[in-house]
This record gives C-alpha cells, structure tokens and sequence, in this order.
C-alpha cells in the first residue's frame, strides 16, 4: 500500500490540539499515526490495522520512528476492538474503505483495505461514537458520493458536522473527496474548499503546501 493523498490530506487536516490520546482506525502502513505522532507531542496514539502485511509494515514503520513509543498497533478489526476496550479517545480518525461497487482488487489485501463491506461508514460511525470522549472528534475522509449517507448517520447517531472541507485534484475537475468533522456538541459550523493542484500535474496550489508542508520533503 502507498502513500496516498487521502491520508496525507486527513492526517495533516484533523484536529490534533488537546488530544492526550488518538486512535487510528485502517492504519494501513501507519502514515496517519505517524503524522499524529508528529504533529501532537503529547498524544498516545492506537492504530487499527485487520491486514496481516500491512499490520507488520506499520509496526516497522512506527518501529523507526521517533515517537515509537507513543504508537501502540493492533492486528484486529474494528468491530473486535469495540467489544473489548474501554478506553476514550480525544480524537478518532480514518481514512475507510470506502468502494461499494464493482469489481474488488485482484489481490486480497488490498480489497480490503479498499472495499467498505469490511468496514461499512455506519458501522464506522457508531463504533467510533461508543469510544469518543465527551469533547472527541471523529475525522474522516471520504469520497463526495458519501456526503449523503454521512449527514444521515451524523442525524441517526446524534452528531453533529463541525468542519468539512471540500477537495477539489484542479480547477477543471469536480470536488472528489470530503474530510469531514464529527463531535458530539453542536457547535459552530465551517464550510472550505481545498484545490490540490493547478492545471498541470504536480503543480500544487499554495494552500495545498501550507496545509502539506510538513509532511513532503519536496515542499
């Protein structure tokens, strides 16, 4: 699994301010709880990985780390780890499956982490609620196509939308992703919109780069 712009956006986006303890649910080779690590000091961070490579290339990344010994990784579902723990979490992020539709990946590993019959939003969002602390935030990024169902679940699970920015790849292509802001007060509601790049490929707005920088060694 690469590094993929979806968990670049959401790990650099997501609210990390007060959070003592995050969890990272789809770790995938432990980019965002790498960039949790590294962009909140005083956080513990627990990440979620169901896939047995991926799960081994995550511990050896957070392993080289500076800040391995605030990443704890857990080879387990989602569904698993609700029904044992008992802790609460300041923040909760992820970047889900998220295909509903058509053909899976030819290899396994990566249907899984691609395909949301592994990990459906609903399930996702009512999980994570069980598991936020009063003042927690859920972050997540999504594709467009999944705004309506969201705003359904936010209603059914008492949530409320806090932030939500709106990504569009470049001018001539439409919105394709969403990160979204969850918390359980309602609160004061803010719109954005985020371009990635301009009209040629690798050519990436000056909002993209303040939002990145940290996290690219070519910005």
């Amino acid at each position: 699994m690469k590094v993929g712009v979806d968990g670049v956006l959401i790990g650099a986006w997501a609210d990390v301010s007060g959070a003592k303890r995050i969890l990272d649910i789809g770790a995938g080779t432990g980019l965002i709880a790498l960039m949790m690590a590294q962009r909140n000091p005083d956080a513990q961070i627990d990440a979620l990985e169901i896939e047995p490579e991926a799960f081994q290339e995550a511990v050896f990344n957070a392993d080289q780390s500076p800040w391995n010994a605030r990443i704890q990784i857990e080879l387990c579902s989602f569904q698993e780890f609700t029904e044992k723990s008992d802790l609460k979490y300041d923040l909760i992020v992820s970047n889900p499956p998220y295909f509903t539709n058509g053909h899976k990946a030819p290899l396994e590993n990566r249907a899984t982490a691609r395909h949301s019959d592994s990990l459906p939003l609903s399930v996702l969002i009512s999980g994570a609620l069980g598991l936020l602390s009063e003042t927690g935030k859920i972050a997540l990024v999504l594709p467009i196509e999944s705004l309506p169902e969201l705003m359904k679940l936010v209603v059914l699970n008492n949530l409320f939308i806090s932030r939500i920015c709106h990504i569009k790849p470049n001018p001539q292509k439409p919105v394709f992703r969403i990160l979204a802001e969850l918390t359980k007060s309602e609160c004061i509601f803010q719109e954005e919109t985020l371009m990635i790049e301009f009209g040629t490929h690798h050519d990436y707005t000056p909002e993209y780069k303040e939002l990145t920088k940290d996290f690219y060694l070519k910005f």
